[in-house]
């Protein structure tokens, strides 16, 4: 039997910082957030910042990583990932994950609320964010996308590719005031959100078989 291990105090401390920073940083943004009021909501000593990540930006760096790995554990790509399953399946398993993790309003999406933010207002930390986290994300979008096409395409073909898929998804998170006002049936609710999720893969897939043939045959 596998022996399990309780997480120490300094692990303990650790983690409830980053949790505090995540929502205190997501509220306020990084030029309005204070350690002090992070370190007091935590309830930690305010010398535990330096300790732990040596400064500010070093905390809310830790606490964007912290996100996007609390968003992951909610939103997991996995499926996406099977290939062993059909393409069409995994491009809208990724979608659906996407679009899930960006519409999310209850407390568990307040780290997407932190990475909107740092995306708007982008900071030093913003770099470190998309080679851990992003960059892999697209890399596994692309993939799937060249599966659709045939098994080849040229690199810029693909990049854009995933740019419009992902903006048809992101276009309900940046546009969200007005789409609550114009077509507030569309992210309803849990089902709502699955049916939008399911348009938008349909709307890619036709798009990617009318580029199919130029992706064959380049000019």
């Amino acid at each position: 039997m596998l022996e399990t291990r309780s997480a120490t105090k300094p692990e303990l401390a650790i983690n409830r910082l980053l949790q505090i920073a995540v929502e205190v940083f997501a509220e306020q943004g990084y030029r309005d957030a204070t350690v002090r009021e992070i370190c007091t909501r935590a309830n930690v000593n305010v010398a535990a910042v330096n300790y732990y990540f040596r400064s500010k930006e070093g905390l809310y760096t830790e606490a964007l990583v912290f996100a996007f790995t609390e968003l992951n554990k909610l939103y997991p790509y996995q499926a996406a990932e099977d290939v062993g399953l059909p393409p069409e399946q995994r491009l809208h398993l990724f979608i659906q994950h996407f679009l899930n993790k960006l519409l999310d309003d209850s407390h568990l999406g307040i780290p997407g609320k932190l990475i909107s933010r740092e995306i708007a207002e982008p900071t030093k930390a913003l770099d470190i964010i998309i080679a851990k986290a992003i960059i892999p994300q697209c890399a596994l979008l692309e993939e799937i996308i060249l599966v659709l096409l045939g098994g080849q395409a040229d690199k810029m073909l693909l990049q854009r590719c995933v740019m419009s898929i992902l903006g048809q998804c992101l276009m309900f998170k940046h546009s969200r005031s007005i789409i609550d006002r114009l077509f507030p049936e569309a992210i309803a609710g849990p089902a709502a959100i699955q049916a939008s999720s399911q348009h938008i893969a349909a709307f890619s897939l036709a798009a990617l078989q009318q580029l199919k043939p130029a992706a064959e045959c380049p000019l």
